[in-house]
């Protein structure tokens, strides 16, 4: 849990503004200059994560209302304020890739749903529509997109894929591991002993699951016994990221809309494990 003050927003934007490539040729746009610079509109979101963790940018603006009229005094209209939002999309996902922990050995991988509208709407869902798609897990039915990923043994991330829920965790592997994985623990999704010879062939990567349950004899040592009793730190993951930073969503009105409140809430997470000293 991270413990931080009013003034910690500053440190957060110079942050921010270091890490953002500065454009070599600064071309001179026409109409009028933007309020908000692009790193102050990162900081924002990012702000808003580790703090009050709104669930919508509408939210989120009330919040920039309230309490921080100081730090922003020209702050835009809410609509402008949105675009502004969209418009720093690349720069978040910059960020993100920018801090994965993409070198970690040793990690843990699964996916989790991401419904984008209840079961019982999926039919009149419109703003996913032909992207969206139906999927089943332990859980069963759901209507929306599939989060894969990988973290290290402390829960940062390594790497992650969005796919339409239909897609096969196995399927997700060349996406979420690379030659720096030398060993990656996951659940029963992860026993295709193909998509297992082609990630050891292309990464030397040693995959780690559970006997398929048709399995009666299977050898097993006391190692990778004690790796597979790990693989619930992900789970946990997950958990705060839905329960806590609010990922699932339906609010958003675009299918741009819901990649930015993915990405805005996973960078925030992702800066949290790291500042936390996991």
């Amino acid at each position: 849990m991270l413990v931080l003050t009013k003034k910690d927003i500053i440190n957060l934007y110079i942050w921010v503004d270091e890490l953002l490539p500065k454009d070599e040729i600064k071309v001179v746009a026409s109409g009028r200059p933007k309020l908000l610079s692009e790193s102050e509109v990162i900081t924002i979101l990012i702000w808003n994560t580790l703090t009050i963790k709104s669930k919508t940018l509408k939210d989120l603006y009330q919040v920039l209302l309230l309490y921080h009229q100081d730090d922003f005094p020209k702050l835009p209209k809410y609509k402008r304020f949105v675009e502004n939002c969209h418009e720093a999309l690349p720069r978040l996902i910059f960020l993100l890739n920018g801090i994965l922990a993409t070198q970690a050995p040793v990690r843990i991988m699964d996916s989790t749903m991401l419904e984008v509208c209840k079961l019982v709407r999926a039919d009149r869902h419109k703003t996913c529509k032909n992207i969206a798609k139906f999927g089943k897990n332990h859980q069963g039915w759901h209507y929306g997109f599939k989060l894969h990923a990988s973290v290290d043994l402390q829960g940062k991330l390594c790497q992650i894929i969005f796919t339409p829920a239909n897609v096969h965790d196995a399927q997700a592997m060349p996406k979420i591991l690379n030659e720096y994985a030398k060993l990656a623990i996951g659940d029963g999704g992860y026993t295709a002993s193909v998509m297992k010879k082609i990630i050891w062939n292309n990464y030397g990567t040693l995959i780690i699951s559970p006997p398929h349950f048709k399995q009666t004899k299977k050898l097993l040592t006391s190692w990778q016994y004690k790796l597979l009793c790990i693989r619930p730190k992900i789970e946990t993951v997950f958990d705060y990221l839905k329960e806590h930073l609010h990922l699932i969503s339906s609010f958003p009105r675009s299918v741009a809309g819901y990649l930015l409140h993915y990405v805005r809430i996973l960078l925030g997470y992702q800066i949290m494990a790291i500042s936390s000293g996991k």
